[in-house]
């Protein structure tokens, strides 16, 4: 439904420049949108953006000064009210199976709440309970005694083990597994190896987001635990009783071992490797391809492989590159000393 500029401005606390009355209908980039559309920019910088976009309004950072033929919103976080005005805009836009499909198998004494949704050949086991408005994509398994919250999304292909706890608005991408089995063995005297038995579960607590083909191993004894809100790409493996604090990012193919832990709000690049039993403090900032071998204080930025302070790794890596010089600068002064010599 068309929304007038002022209702836009007003929604995501925005100070509007402009006419309050024009109607915006759909939402779009600042290089694609048309008019009767809305855009943002993330930076003050992009101001000749704002001049040639035929967007009929514009989201823009509160530091950006300048005479507009058209309303502009200014708010401290454009990316942030541009998600918000998404939500009010466009509800509907992943349309969201709804109800019980005929194909799905749900044991006669699961739980399932209010207006859950569970798709095609989905198999809801013995004991399993389901929070109100849940949604279960097609193909998708809950183990037996799995506890699932409220307003969750489980996408194709999602494997949920056995006693598996699940919080509310949890949102999983398709092909991801939760509570496979720790990697342990034992070695006996022959060189053959017998399995260690995974007792303990996987808590997934509430607002964290799952990216696709994610494994969260369960605990040998006790929990493996993901933190409220934290946000885990795709690719990513989280080994047997790893304890991920509140609000960490974790980018695409990194590794977790076993018994790690990570404090709050903790951010790791894409292929980060952590080793068993470290503990990695809070606010703690990991480039891509770094190697944790050890534990680190809070707010420690780390780089490289094996893991050091950033500033510490950036020397090291320019040293390394200025080797070639040095050995051809020793050379010379070896054959100048051979000449001396003779």
């Amino acid at each position: 439904m068309p929304t007038k500029t002022k209702d836009i401005a007003k929604f995501i606390n925005g100070e509007l420049i402009g006419n309050g009355e024009v109607l915006i209908d759909g939402i779009n980039g600042i290089n694609e949108a048309k008019k009767g559309e809305l855009a943002f920019i993330l930076s003050s910088q992009a101001l000749e953006l704002v001049k040639s976009t035929q967007a009929s309004c514009i989201v823009v950072p509160k530091d950006l000064n300048g005479d507009f033929d058209k309303p502009i919103i200014k708010v401290e976080n454009p990316s942030i009210a541009f998600s918000r005005v998404i939500e009010v805009m466009m509800p509907g836009r992943i349309p969201h199976p709804k109800g019980i499909h005929p194909t799905a198998v749900i044991a006669k004494d699961a739980r399932i709440g209010q207006g859950v949704s569970v798709g095609p050949y989905s198999v809801v086991e013995s004991g399993v309970s389901i929070g109100d408005n849940t949604v279960i994509y097609p193909f998708s398994y809950i183990g037996k005694n799995a506890k699932i919250g409220k307003n969750c999304v489980f996408y194709p292909n999602v494997t949920i083990r056995e006693e598996i706890v699940v919080g509310d608005r949890v949102i999983i991408h398709p092909g991801t597994v939760i509570g496979s089995d720790g990697f342990g063995y034992d070695v006996q005297q022959n060189g053959t190896h017998i399995k260690i038995p995974q007792l303990g579960t996987v808590v997934i607590e509430d607002d964290v987001e799952l990216g696709s083909c994610v494994t969260i191993d369960r605990a040998r004894f006790n929990k493996t635990v993901i933190g409220k809100g934290s946000k885990i790409d795709n690719l990513v493996q989280i080994a047997h009783n790893v304890v991920i604090g509140p609000n960490c990012v974790v980018a695409a193919q990194c590794g977790i071992a076993g018994s790690s832990e990570l404090g709050r709000n903790v951010v790791f690049g894409g292929q980060v490797g952590v080793s068993d039993h470290v503990k990695v403090g809070d606010f703690v900032m990991a480039g891509a391809k770094t190697g944790i071998h050890k534990s680190y204080p809070a707010k420690t930025v780390l780089f490289w492989y094996p893991a050091r302070p950033a500033d510490k790794a950036r020397e090291q890596i320019a040293a390394v590159g200025l080797l070639p010089k040095l050995f051809e600068r020793v050379r010379k002064l070896e054959a100048k000393i051979k000449e001396l010599e003779k």
